[in-house]
């Protein structure tokens, strides 16, 4: 790693930036150095309990028992960084993560000379483009190496000294051996292997893409092993009172013990199967303790016959160090409950349950302002809401109040500079957060509310951007600990915030089912409200509102639904748009279907509230325009207000689908069986030209394929048609047809499949194929491929499917389930790659995007330096800007 100074204004405080990191191989002689002592022995604690001189827990290491020092540096466990030991391999072994370059090397090399097996020619010109391409392009560098390799390894005579070429062989996962011409192979022990690796000199390895200045080849045959100290591998104590030692503690004593035995086996002048035997022991364990997961099948276990973790299990995977410790780990101060749907809270609001606040915590500072507050919390202690958990003295000492019996003197003892651990009260910010978290608003900022029950309370509007809902979702919440977290919580990540998506411009919280269904009702034609109603429904605003005279005056004093909603529309708003209604009517000005909202100085004359004016995920809508014109505060109180409204009125005049939601008079019906036995009839003649070979293959089809394109077509026709029908047909008033119509839920084509016909099952996209020999079910002739057979459904749900039929509708919608399983988990691992690649790119103090080696990614964010979040929907609107700047000078 290196530095680079720079001096800081006059004071000239130097200050270290980092430049570079690069990642070297330890040498032996490195390793020695950096080793306090030689481990000698497998043993780690005598009888006594102490640890052992010259062992694994040996003391000069390292200490992790609170009560004892450090032999190295003196300090206790908190303060010892722990110290590295080293193991002195009798013989040596090959380290398993440099197999691969090692297999290059030898392949590339002469074992006679150690060059690299390029005339000097070659040599010269790889060398030369080598050196180029690292200073610009790293990546054909080492496709150039690769070259170089394959060009080395492909010689069978050595260009320098004339030695002819063995053939290497790899036994994954780390045996070598050589192949002669006559296809006998002769083991290449790690002992001839470093022999080898020592000869080739530093120019060929620069060009086999080694730093031959930080990492030698020889060096990844070990001769010595570092011993990592007690603080990575700590013991722990079971209850039974023996101490249990570290899965890389286990594979260290195994690795000193077959370190041993090998000693004693050629000191003892032992056979050479014997050693040979010893020594391929020390080999596997010193691999498995790197990396306990090689091919081949060598494996270290414990006694219970579980693998043990070595170092590269630590490492890699999801809950390996990078993954599981450093990208995201568990937290404190953090809980996680089942969400359910609370529609009197604001957006900006989260209801936590009384157990959750009495365990969460925020430290606060005792003032002269807030003591009289801080004393009744530490009386009330933990076990009443609001209370305190702990009292921290000004010289750092924490005071549990569960074990307080006497809180009364001790809240009289508090002063200024006092700090309480209070329970989470009302008006606390927190982080709220729902997995996956696939976007920014995956994570926001609420204010608490604390309220009875156990569950997290959410308001329904803020359901679309954590993509939640209420069937069983559970929802992390965080408590931020400082106040700087808390104020940039509240300024940057408040719910109020993403009203408007940064993503496609629109607004991303707004209204879903009820509300659309509510606010239609509410402001359709023709509904009107006495006094009280008005007055009970206004009463659900958090506003201060003004009831205007009655739109009808005799014989009772009545008012419109649109005079409600207009009470909360600002004075000076001005606003045309086409309702989901919109059919014939051209002109909103001179239109009474309600076929346009039209809203004149605040006051909405026509039009009705449906999913494109109020809706989530609507661009320009009402609810848009208004979020636009007067801010993220204005829109996060209309939305609390307006809502509110909407449920209100709803919950007193009720909405309920029932089966007589789907009649339909007998004319549409027996339209519907013509449409039916019409498109059915077409499907069969389709299928009489096939077996008579009339029917003509479409450009880049077979025959097969195009019968299957047309009677796919010929058979969603049959829906759609349906739709239409549905449509002219329905009753109005009909609770589907309602819910179809302003896009609260579902469609006419819901609609159509509930009364008329369920139509085509599909699996991947595709009519149904599988099953029997030849056809899909027994009930059907062999080659059968008439509509009934291939999965087509004539019922409907209203009127009941037969077997077959719900058979065929049950393998649609597992195939939709399995689809939407498999999709979710390639989209996650996609998202993840693209995260990694893009982590580092940001917005520069000079407007361009760029990544972390400062390469210009854009010159300006987005090419046009939109921000989408107040644009609109991505593209500045010149013409609105101007009307607004003329109208209100």
């Amino acid at each position: 790693m290196s530095y680079s100074n720079q001096g800081s204004g006059e004071d000239n405080i130097p200050l270290k930036v980092i430049k570079e990191i690069s990642f070297n191989v330890l040498s032996p002689d490195l390793i020695r150095k950096m080793s306090v002592m030689e481990v000698t022995t497998s043993e780690t604690y005598d009888e006594a309990g102490n640890p052992v001189k010259g062992g694994l827990m040996d003391r000069r290491l390292g200490v992790d028992e609170p009560e004892a020092r450090c032999e190295t540096c003196g300090n206790d466990w908190r303060r010892c960084p722990g110290h590295f030991g080293r193991i002195e391999l009798v013989r040596p072994v090959v380290h398993p993560e440099f197999v691969k370059p090692i297999y290059d090397i030898l392949r590339a090399t002469c074992p006679n000379c150690g060059r690299l097996k390029l005339t000097d020619e070659e040599y010269k010109r790889y060398s030369e483009r080598i050196k180029r391409l690292k200073k610009h392009w790293r990546a054909l560098s080492d496709r150039l190496i690769l070259r170089v390799k394959k060009k080395a390894a492909a010689r069978s005579t050595c260009p320098h000294c004339g030695a002819p070429q063995p053939k290497i062989r790899l036994d994954k996962p780390f045996k070598f051996y050589t192949e002669s011409e006559d296809g006998r192979l002769t083991r290449l022990d790690p002992v001839s292997i470093r022999e080898w690796l020592e000869k080739v000199p530093d120019d060929d390895l620069e060009l086999l893409g080694w730093n031959p200045s930080t990492a030698r080849p020889e060096w990844a045959v070990l001769t010595v092993l570092p011993v990592p100290p007690p603080q990575v591998r700590p013991s722990i104590q079971l209850p039974s009172g023996q101490t249990s030692a570290d899965d890389l503690t286990h594979a260290l004593t195994t690795i000193l013990r077959y370190n041993e035995k090998l000693r004693n086996a050629i000191e003892s002048g032992s056979p050479t199967t014997s050693i040979l035997d010893l020594w391929d022991s020390l080999q596997a364990n010193v691999a498995t303790y790197i990396d306990n997961e090689l091919p081949g099948g060598i494996q270290a276990r414990h006694r219970s016959k579980r693998p043990l973790k070595g170092i590269a299990q630590r490492l890699k995977g999801k809950e390996g160090r990078f993954r599981g410790s450093l990208s995201g780990k568990r937290v404190e101060f953090s809980a996680r409950t089942v969400i359910s749907p609370d529609p009197n809270l604001s957006i900006n609001e989260v209801g936590v349950p009384i157990d959750i606040a009495k365990e969460l915590t925020v430290v606060e500072p005792v003032t002269e302002w807030n003591i009289d507050l801080m004393r009744m919390l530490v009386v009330n202690g933990p076990e009443t809401w609001p209370g305190a958990n702990r009292v921290i003295t000004p010289d750092g000492k924490k005071i549990e109040l569960k074990v307080r019996r006497d809180r009364s003197e001790l809240a009289q003892q508090i002063q200024p500079g006092w700090m309480i651990e209070r329970h989470l009260m009302d008006g606390d910010y927190v982080l709220f957060n729902r997995q996956p978290s696939l976007h920014k608003m995956s994570m926001m900022c609420h204010i608490v509310k604390v309220l009875p029950g156990r569950t997290f309370r959410l308001h329904l509007a803020v359901c679309p951007p954590y993509n939640a809902d209420f069937d069983g979702d559970e929802m992390n919440l965080h408590v931020p600990q400082t106040p700087e977290a808390r104020a940039e919580a509240r300024t940057i990540m408040l719910v109020q915030n993403f009203i408007v998506t940064p993503r496609y411009g629109g607004p991303i919280i707004g209204a879903r089912q009820d509300y659309i269904s509510g606010g239609y009702l509410l402001s359709r034609k023709g509904n009107v409200l006495t006094r009280e109603k008005a007055l009970f429904i206004l009463g659900a605003v958090r506003e201060n509102v003004q009831l205007e005279e009655p739109a009808i005056m005799h014989p009772v004093e009545l008012w419109t639904g649109k005079q409600i909603i207009s009470t909360l529309l600002p004075k000076d708003f001005n606003f045309t748009q086409a309702t989901s209604f919109k059919s014939t009517c051209s002109d909103p000005y001179r239109c009474d279907t309600d076929e346009y909202i039209v809203v004149v100085n605040g006051y909405l004359a026509t039009g009705v509230l449906d999913k494109k004016s109020i809706g989530a995920e609507q661009v320009d809508s009402l609810l848009h325009v208004l979020v636009k014109r007067y801010g993220n505060e204005f829109g996060r109180r209309w939305i609390d207000s307006m809502f509110r409204l909407i449920i209100r009125y709803i919950d007193i005049r009720g909405f309920t689908m029932a089966l007589d939601s789907l009649n339909l008079p007998e004319d549409a019906m027996k339209k519907l069986d013509e449409v039916k036995n019409t498109y059915i009839k077409e499907a069969y003649e389709l299928l009489d030209k096939y077996y008579k070979g009339a029917l003509e293959a479409e450009p880049g089809k077979t025959i097969e394929e195009t019968l299957e394109d047309k009677l796919a077509e010929t058979l969603s026709k049959i829906r759609e048609e349906a739709s239409k029908i549905v449509d002219d047909y329905m009753n109005k008033e009909s609770e589907v047809y309602i819910m179809a119509k302003t896009g609260a839920r579902g469609s006419l084509l819901n609609a159509a499949q509930m009364t008329a016909a369920l139509g085509q099952q599909t699996i991947r996209g595709e009519r149904y194929r599988r099953g029997f020999t030849d056809r899909t079910l027994p009930h059907f002739l062999p080659g059968d491929k008439g509509p009934e057979a291939r999965g087509f459904v004539k019922s409907n749900f209203r009127d009941g499917l037969s077997p077959i039929e719900y058979f065929f509708h049950a393998g649609g919608g597992r195939d939709g389930l399995v689809e939407t399983a498999v999709r979710t988990s390639q989209s996650g691992y996609a998202q993840r790659r693209l995260i990694n690649a893009m982590q580092d790119i940001y917005v520069a103090y000079d407007g361009t995007v760029r990544d972390s080696q400062d390469a210009i990614i854009q010159f300006k964010y987005g090419e046009d330096g939109i921000d989408v979040s107040k644009s609109d929907h991505g593209r500045l609107n010149i013409d609105e800007i101007i009307r607004r700047v003329m109208t209100s000078g």
